[in-house]
């Protein structure tokens, strides 16, 4: 039985694919990140688009390192499934629109070819927040970065910003088509973010060598932003052989998926695009707003929820979510801290956002892991807490449940010694795992830990950094998940929340 031919039988069958096979007449996109995220949201996407209006906008996939999903599309004819999980049922769909894959690392001037080639029209990207080769402390090109000195050096470059700007570089060479490059990533103003790296790499150049690719890009290339949004979970085996016994035929790379899925995209593309609409794409001047509500409502109270749950010895978000006290602290965190921060967009239910946030949290069919959700914190809270903390300190207030997730964040990826955070704990990566467990080897309480980490390195901004009060806060909640549990620190967080926001509504109350 070969699977070529089962996946595409099967994908015309009404009761196994809720979108139809769809053979694309040839690619026009490049995709950087082939990773499951993309194959259950873009390419899907993708997939509606061109069975509702055709066109040459296939995909070629490119992995940053790993062979195994490229090696499985290859053979696999660069089909796959798409499981849509909701509790007591699962959907599928195939959606063929890859038409090629290979991996980065190993054929760099492959990428840069590609980007150069002029019949791919728009560059996507889902590359995670540490692709980006950028300082958080400055925003800026990380020009200490090794990797992004290579490439400024010469030869085939191997940062994604290296690639973009010699794809760029190369392109404006042979002619000049249009191109649109399409970041969607967990960056705020992702797109505006992504030109400003690009420009500063070709700035860096020597002489005048990126002075034609900085005038291409002035006329020809766009960077729209987008917000996207579906949770994802890691492919597990009992998956694989769930989904392979719907399909009747052998899936080595399934995607588990949940049912709600949002693409918010700027419409400015330099060289056309698909019709992502006939998906359900919102194309707007609003993805800041949207960008904002997931960043903070979805992201930001995730963090905490898969913080918490990990150091109370579950491995799952549904796990974590039907505990009171994580629920709980979840729903301050969300209304009272994160949700005064953001301007919600147009024509946008705040209240059922909300409500769909926790249900989506809670679909035990799914299974997401508590140790996925909490990799990379070092990177991804950057990008969540400093703004939603600073508005609420700067108004008298304290951000006890952002603290608390700060709290959690160290207590699981730094633990001071002799508190074992559990092993869901354990199996969180992150960069600055090394370097924050050294700090936390030789302090002496949680305080000093926060004192070293927010105040001395700065992980989470200058501005956060000096604020004291926040420090201490978050030392305190340390000290009380070390020495009390993590029970007692979710309490005297919660608590020490009602009463400041009580506070506040009481005072806003007497203002004539």
């Amino acid at each position: 039985m070969t699977i070529n031919a089962d996946l595409r039988i099967l994908s015309r069958a009404e009761s196994t694919a809720a979108v139809p096979l769809v053979s694309p007449a040839g690619a026009g996109i490049l995709h950087l990140g082939l990773g499951s995220f993309h194959r259950a949201h873009q390419a899907v996407y993708t997939a509606a688009a061109l069975q509702a209006s055709g066109g040459e906008w296939g995909i070629i996939g490119v992995a940053s390192r790993s062979r195994s999903i490229v090696d499985a599309l290859h053979a696999q004819d660069f089909l796959y499934s798409v499981a849509t999980i909701a509790p007591g049922s699962t959907s599928l769909m195939i959606p063929g629109v890859h038409t090629d894959a290979f991996v980065g690392a190993e054929q760099p001037e492959r990428v840069v070819a590609q980007i150069a080639d002029p019949g791919i029209r728009i560059v996507t990207l889902t590359v995670t927040e540490n692709g980006y080769s950028y300082s958080p402390a400055t925003q800026h090109l990380d020009l200490d970065d090794e990797t992004v000195r290579a490439d400024l050096r010469g030869g085939a470059p191997r940062s994604m910003i290296g690639q973009l700007a010699r794809g760029l570089q190369a392109r404006a060479s042979a002619g000049g088509a249009p191109i649109t490059i399409l970041s969607c990533d967990n960056l705020s103003a992702n797109g505006a973010h992504t030109e400003k790296l690009v420009r500063e790499f070709l700035h860096e150049l020597p002489g005048s060598e990126g002075v034609d690719a900085l005038a291409f890009l002035g006329r020809a290339v766009s960077f729209p932003s987008s917000m996207v949004d579906r949770i994802v979970p890691a492919t597990t085996t009992e998956m694989r052989t769930r989904v392979s016994a719907l399909l009747g035929a052998r899936d080595d790379i399934p995607v588990p998926a949940e049912p709600f899925t949002m693409w918010a995209i700027e419409d400015r593309f330099a060289g056309g695009r698909p019709a992502w609409e006939a998906g359900g794409a919102v194309f707007t001047d609003e993805v800041g707003r949207y960008e904002q509500m997931k960043v903070r409502l979805l992201n930001g109270t995730h963090s905490l929820i898969a913080y918490l749950g990990a150091l109370s010895g579950v491995g799952t978000i549904p796990e974590a979510i039907g505990l009171d006290g994580i629920e709980s602290a979840a729903r301050a965190v969300l209304r009272d801290e994160y949700e005064p921060s953001i301007e919600v967009p147009s024509g946008v239910d705040i209240r059922a956002y909300e409500s769909e946030l926790f249900e989506r949290w809670a679909n035990s069919a799914l299974g997401h892991r508590t140790s996925q959700v909490g990799t990379d914190g070092s990177v991804k809270l950057r990008q969540r807490i400093p703004e939603p903390a600073l508005l609420v300190l700067r108004d008298g207030g304290m951000p006890h449940l952002i603290a608390l997730t700060v709290a959690g964040y160290l207590s699981c990826i730094a633990p001071l010694p002799g508190f074992d955070p559990g092993l869901h704990a354990a199996a969180m990566t992150d960069g600055a795992r090394e370097r924050l467990a050294g700090f936390a080897a030789t302090a002496r309480n949680g305080r000093e830990l926060a004192q070293r980490v927010i105040g001395e390195l700065h992980l989470f901004g200058d501005e956060l950094g000096s604020q004291d009060a926040f420090i201490a806060r978050v030392g305190e909640l340390v000290d009380i998940i070390q020495r009390r549990g993590v029970d007692a620190a979710i309490g005297d967080a919660v608590s020490s929340s009602r009463t400041t926001t009580s506070s506040r509504t009481s005072a806003e109350e007497l203002q004539p």
